[in-house]
């Protein structure tokens, strides 16, 4: 008996990855978080398989089905949105199922950033604008953000920014990165990226508060900032450069004439 951790991908069912559904497929037992992740993913489990949607569930009662599922030797498939490396709280999980002796392994999916990069035709790393990504979130009601990692210390690097869990939290986002990347600086808000409802909104660090406000925009949303966002003067990646060798595209030897 195996539990399955596997990544849905942000929204669109057809955004998981081949061995997510294929796992789904062929487990007894499906525990999704039903709040973001669609019935069209779960679909994929076979006739007859206990379904729960976890989100009125708690960490124990989580447990507690899959231990259960353990007892009578059925395969279970634990299914988060996203990539279920970021933010899917599988660590607490992982740690009772050793505590337990039950075994599991994890299925990557595609995580709503580079999902909603897709979605913008938006490429994060543009040459000499921003060749770092930081993945964050502020600190609301959860846990706090550890020592080191305040925004505003990770604003002072300049990097492309997607910022998770906090589109309630504007303010203080744009308090915090003004005086890093300035008031002119672009800001998209992705609303439910690959769902059918999905939004963006563009703005900047001065304005994007209010225009969320005005959008009703309340939760289910990632806060990107960077100037990748609106910029076409970039120079050229070296890597198709015709200049730029390397071992799969040594220099041309030249013709004797």
């Amino acid at each position: 008996m195996t539990v399955h951790f596997i990544g849905a991908g942000p929204g669109a069912p057809d955004l998981i990855t081949i061995r997510g559904r294929d796992l789904i497929a062929k487990c007894q037992v499906c525990l999704y978080a039903g709040s973001l992740v669609p019935k069209e993913v779960v679909n994929f489990a076979p006739n007859g398989a206990l379904v729960l949607d976890t989100a009125p569930m708690n960490l124990e009662e989580i447990i507690a089905e899959i231990q259960s599922a353990h007892d009578t030797g059925k395969d279970v498939a634990r299914v988060h949105s996203g990539d279920p490396s970021i933010y899917g709280a599988i660590a607490e999980q992982m740690r009772r199922l050793d505590d337990l002796g039950i075994s599991y392994d994890v299925t990557p999916g595609v995580s709503a950033y580079t999902a909603a990069a897709a979605e913008l035709k938006q490429e994060l790393t543009l040459p000499e604008i921003s060749q770092t990504i930081i993945a964050t979130r502020t600190s609301m009601h959860a846990s706090p953000m550890p020592a080191g990692e305040e925004l505003a210390k990770l604003a002072a690097i300049g990097s492309t920014l997607a910022i998770h869990l906090s589109v309630r939290n504007l303010k203080f986002v744009q308090d915090e990165l003004i005086p890093h990347y300035g008031e002119d600086c672009p800001v998209v808000v992705a609303y439910r990226v690959t769902w059918p409802d999905q939004q963006f909104i563009h703005g900047t660090l001065v304005d994007i508060r209010e225009k969320v406000r005005k959008s009703k925009i309340s939760r289910t949303a990632l806060i990107m900032v960077g100037r990748v966002f609106n910029e076409h003067n970039f120079r050229d990646s070296a890597l198709y450069d015709p200049k730029h060798v390397h071992i799969l595209r040594p220099k041309k030897k030249s013709k004797n004439l």
